[in-house]
């Protein structure tokens, strides 16, 4: 799931925010265990400085903000919370009544792909997400090629993926505007991708 990061298992929300505040580490808690999660890569960290300077200039001085991955993302019901990338928010921002550092109201989430935890993201924190009733797009940053994945809840529900590469633009639903590509990797030195056995 978080790669190889240290574990900790079965503890309870406030037992859980109880060894956030003993530590300099963050952690993700899914389903009762608490996953530390590692720093990134300075491609990673200069990608997520991009994104807040494009969704600076497509939100403008609207009544929408964006966020650090110091923002703690909790859907209610389910047990997870968790730090996306970039958040954004648009209007007041509404908190979790079990932590009010725990925002429930996301409309749009980044994630910048690693090679340790693509596949969660793609999947099981995409899944956990999804409980966010007010998310509209959930998107996806590679580190390896000039790559956006953006995956937009229509009107039904239904989540669709729309991708965007060099010279366009990744076009986000729950605004007029998207993320120029370009701009978004913008004096970002791309990692190699791993080499991965077709066996």
């Amino acid at each position: 799931m978080m790669g190889d990061a240290a574990t900790v298992a079965e503890l309870s929300y406030a037992d859980y925010l109880a060894l956030e505040r003993s530590t300099d580490l963050r952690y993700e808690w899914v389903d009762g265990v608490a996953y530390a999660m590692a720093g990134g890569s300075p491609a990673h960290s200069l990608l997520c400085s991009r994104i807040l300077v494009e969704l600076a200039r497509i939100l403008g001085e609207g009544p929408c903000n964006a966020y650090t991955s110091d923002l703690k993302i909790r859907p209610r019901k389910i047990r997870f919370a968790s730090y996306a990338d970039v958040a954004v928010v648009c209007g007041e921002v509404e908190t979790h009544e079990d932590d009010p550092n725990a925002i429930l109201n996301p409309t749009v989430l980044v994630e910048v792909l690693s090679d340790s935890t693509e596949s969660w993201d793609r999947t099981g924190k995409f899944k956990r997400y999804r409980k966010l009733e007010t998310l509209r797009d959930y998107v996806l940053v590679s580190q390896h090629e000039r790559s956006v994945e953006v995956y937009s809840r229509g009107a039904s529900g239904v989540w669709e993926l729309r991708e965007a590469g060099e010279g366009e633009s990744a076009a986000l639903s729950a605004f007029p505007d998207g993320l120029d590509v370009d701009r978004v990797y913008r004096g970002v030195t791309l990692t190699p991708a791993p080499v991965r056995s077709r066996g």
